[in-house]
């Protein structure tokens, strides 16, 4: 792979695809990130800096006021989108923008955090935010496990089958622990709690922007 290397980082910046495909994983569960030792760290702070750097850099996708790290993670809930509006409303969100076949701008769906739409839902050791997509047709488009104080590994909510279930899950689904999402862990409590989170704060999301279809 051909890179250009930065002075002040010592990062190799490679093209936005690969770096965003090497950091997909990680992002998927940031607890992961937490449990490396510190002298592993710079590989994964030099990961999210490229991509920082490549987004603000890559022609056709507009400048924003987000963080790089959140403008990573809703590129991976939304690929098409070619920009993202600020977090703003009652019910905190942001909006994913893709361009039609004329370049016209259109919404591609909305994000939000589980725990700033239902912020009284608790997991074993507390709140547990999850980044949640949710497209124009009531489906989600995926979920990411932000950081929490929740147990990690085998009996958590960071292991990738948990996340993976749910993309382009209906939110008219039941959400039932044991009958549509599977118990990917010992965590009962805690992915009882998170799939609430996702089931709650989705369809309310849905009721306030979506419009309802037609019977």
């Amino acid at each position: 792979m051909r890179c250009r290397v930065e002075r002040n980082s010592g990062c190799c910046v490679p093209s936005l695809d690969h770096a965003v495909q090497t950091i997909h994983l990680c992002l998927r569960s940031e607890a992961m990130i937490s449990s490396v030792r510190r002298s592993r760290w710079r590989p994964v702070v030099c990961a999210v800096w490229i991509v920082g750097v490549l987004v603000q850099q890559t022609p056709g996708r507009a400048q924003t006021s987000l963080d790089g790290l959140t403008e990573v993670r809703l590129e991976l809930l939304f690929p098409d989108a070619k920009s993202f509006s600020p977090k703003s409303g009652e019910l905190p969100h942001f909006e994913a923008i893709g361009r039609d076949a004329q370049g016209k701008a259109t919404l591609l769906g909305y994000a939000f955090w589980t725990t700033e739409i239902e912020p009284l839902e608790r997991g074993y050791d507390g709140p547990i935010p999850i980044l949640v997509g949710l497209d124009l047709h009531a489906r989600l488009t995926g979920v990411m496990v932000g950081r929490h104080r929740e147990p990690y590994g085998n009996i958590s909510v960071d292991r990738p089958e948990f996340a993976a279930q749910f993309n382009g899950k209906d939110i008219r689904d039941p959400f039932l622990v044991g009958e549509d999402v599977d118990a990917v862990s010992r965590a009962s409590i805690s992915i009882a709690s998170a799939t609430r989170a996702i089931r709650a704060s989705a369809r309310r999301v849905a009721r306030a922007f979506l419009t309802p279809p037609r019977r």
